[in-house]
């Protein structure tokens, strides 16, 4: 049976897709990171010469993407585990719905401004 909120319906694969996600957040961290390190004193048109050659476009986009998918699926399991009739009485599902919506916005407004910054150029 597929979840109505969860990000792939399936325990396992969100697990999967969670770390792999991390893996992308963390290389695409070390080569950002490795390239200050390596051009201290860059300037704006040397950042963004870098930032704007096809391989970091794409490296950016899969990391936003990975961020997208990483932060829901974290939020979701917190939600579903903390936001529970049990501990916050009645009003629970209708918090939970507020948190929920509000992180799909977000995320869906945060994925949408990364790709319009990177490939509207």
């Amino acid at each position: 049976m597929k979840s109505a909120t969860g990000f792939s319906g399936s325990g396992s694969r969100d697990w999967f897709v969670q770390r792999v996600s991390a893996v992308v957040l963390a290389v695409y961290t070390v080569i950002v990171f490795g390239w200050i390190l390596c051009n201290s004193g860059f300037n704006f048109e040397q950042w963004y010469g870098f930032m704007m050659t096809l391989p970091m476009k794409i490296l950016s986009l899969l990391a936003v993407l990975s961020l997208v998918a990483h932060a829901w699926i974290g939020m979701w399991q917190v939600f579903t585990d903390y936001v529970t009739t049990r501990q916050m009485g009645p009003s629970a599902p209708g918090v939970r719905l507020v948190l929920t919506s509000a992180v799909i916005i977000a995320v869906i407004a945060y994925a949408i401004w990364a790709i319009q910054i990177f490939w509207a150029n």
